[in-house]
């Protein structure tokens, strides 16, 4: 298994490479986030051997119990699924970066329960462009009110957004939802809201991740293209 994974992570990374090249984009300017839910500590700790550094867990109580066992690398982990108010407090202990805060509610909980006043939380806004009812997101005319909003809270810093587009087949038809998240970033940076920047964009998955890349992304979150179909 470790040599099937060194392999998926080697392909995953020199396809960012190209389209990186091909869009005149230095590869330093994606971050690979290897989303390993339900991937053991083992198989986490053999993509860090291959080089990898983040990791993204989409459960609070999963990355609870893996935590321990790795607790001797320089990972940084990132929480990319929905997040419960109720999880904030292991959240806020567990995780370096959160992607997916979609209300201001659940940014004061996360503000709440720093361990000190000196620390902030990196965290990206996570927006519904599909208007799915099944999954989380702040609308799109909500994102500046809770931009500001969640960049006056004392220990969060508001970094950027995240999307979960509808899923296409084809990794075309997510493009105008990449291009849309760029574009919204871009006005909420235009208003120089305190705490508050731009800089990533969390977008694109294993189906899509290319695309996403041409369209801005800083952030991939790549799970199957690195670990298998779980």
């Amino acid at each position: 298994m470790a040599g099937e994974l060194q392999e998926n992570i080697a392909r995953v990374q020199e396809r960012i490479a190209a389209v990186c090249r091909r869009a005149g984009r230095p590869r330093e300017g994606v971050r690979l986030v290897a989303v390993s839910k339900t991937v053991p500590p083992e198989q986490i700790r053999e993509a860090y051997e291959a080089g990898l550094r983040d990791f993204g867990e989409n459960r609070v109580q999963e990355a609870q119990a893996k935590r321990p066992a790795l607790l001797d690398l320089k990972v940084n982990w990132h929480m990319v699924g929905h997040l419960q108010t109720n999880k904030a407090k292991p959240a806020r202990q567990l995780f370096h970066w959160v992607h997916s805060v979609d209300s201001l509610r659940l940014a004061q909980k996360l503000d709440q329960c720093a361990a000190c006043s000196g620390e902030r939380l990196p965290v990206l806004l996570q927006v519904n462009l599909g208007e799915e009812p099944t999954k989380a997101g702040a609308r799109e005319e909500e994102l500046v009110r809770l931009a500001e909003r969640v960049g006056q809270l004392p220990t969060l810093e508001v970094c950027g957004l995240m999307v979960l587009p509808p899923f296409f087949e084809d990794p075309e038809q997510t493009r105008p939802f990449f291009r849309r998240l760029r574009e919204l970033a871009k006005a909420i940076g235009a208003a120089s809201l305190p705490n508050v920047s731009m800089q990533e964009l969390s977008m694109g998955m294993s189906n899509d991740f290319e695309v996403a890349i041409e369209e801005g992304a800083t952030m991939v979150r790549v799970g199957t293209a690195i670990f298998g179909p779980r």
